[in-house]
């Protein structure tokens, strides 16, 4: 209905803009299907293989020859730390040898003392070309054998060092010659010990006793009257 001047009452007009407002609302919250976009099926997503996974896969790999390698020794230790500790012992000892036997041929330079210079040639030659490349392998076996032969090479070293001292005579004097053996004598006890502690190399037990050691019962002072008359 309108009034005399033929206007719609006020009242009329807000509920219609009410519901013009409320049916727009309506329309945008909901979307018309022809506009709506269905998503299409996801895909299997291809596995990503990234470097830190290849680096990881190769890595264990890695370790897992070395486990392999190193199945029939029981070796508490790293063998990364092992291989870096007796590969500079080995060379350390190469290097003093021949520094050593250099010493002792420059103090008196003649054909006859030239002898010093081979055991000392010979050694440095073992262990920087064969112990030394066998024992900074990473690999069990290999470090065993290296270690086996660096102690061998110090061992023989000590032999001609002794054999320098309780020579009659020597052109040089014989405290290098000493020397020479405290070091090969470390040399011996620094290899043996990699052998042994690290697994490499398991000492036979004892037999056990068939029969029991008596028992010495010590007292502890129970019996002693403490009391204060």
């Amino acid at each position: 209905s309108q009034d005399g001047h033929g206007n719609t009452p006020r009242p009329k007009r807000n509920m219609k803009c009410i519901a013009t407002i409320a049916l727009y609302l309506s329309a945008i919250a909901t979307p018309s299907e022809a506009f709506t976009v269905t998503p299409p099926a996801c895909k299997a997503a291809a596995p990503i293989v990234s470097y830190r996974t290849v680096a990881s896969t190769s890595s264990t790999a890695t370790a897992d020859n070395r486990h392999k390698s190193s199945s029939r020794y029981a070796l508490p230790a790293d063998l990364d730390t092992v291989a870096l500790v007796a590969g500079q012992e080995n060379y350390g000892l190469a290097v003093v040898v021949v520094g050593e036997a250099l010493w002792s041929f420059f103090q008196a330079p003649s054909v006859s003392h030239a002898k010093v210079l081979v055991p000392a040639s010979v050694a440095a030659v073992v262990l920087a070309a064969v112990s030394g490349p066998m024992i900074t392998s990473g690999d069990a076996s290999s470090v065993a054998l290296g270690l086996e032969i660096a102690t061998g090479v110090s061992t023989l070293l000590g032999a001609s060092y002794v054999a320098r001292l309780v020579a009659p005579y020597s052109p040089s004097s014989k405290e290098i010659a000493f020397f020479g053996l405290l070091v090969a004598i470390a040399g011996f006890f620094s290899f043996s010990q990699n052998l042994v502690v690290d697994g490499f190399v398991t000492l036979p037990t004892l037999p056990s006793l068939p029969f029991s050691l008596p028992e010495i019962r010590l007292g502890l002072g129970e019996d002693i009257d403490t009391s204060i008359p």
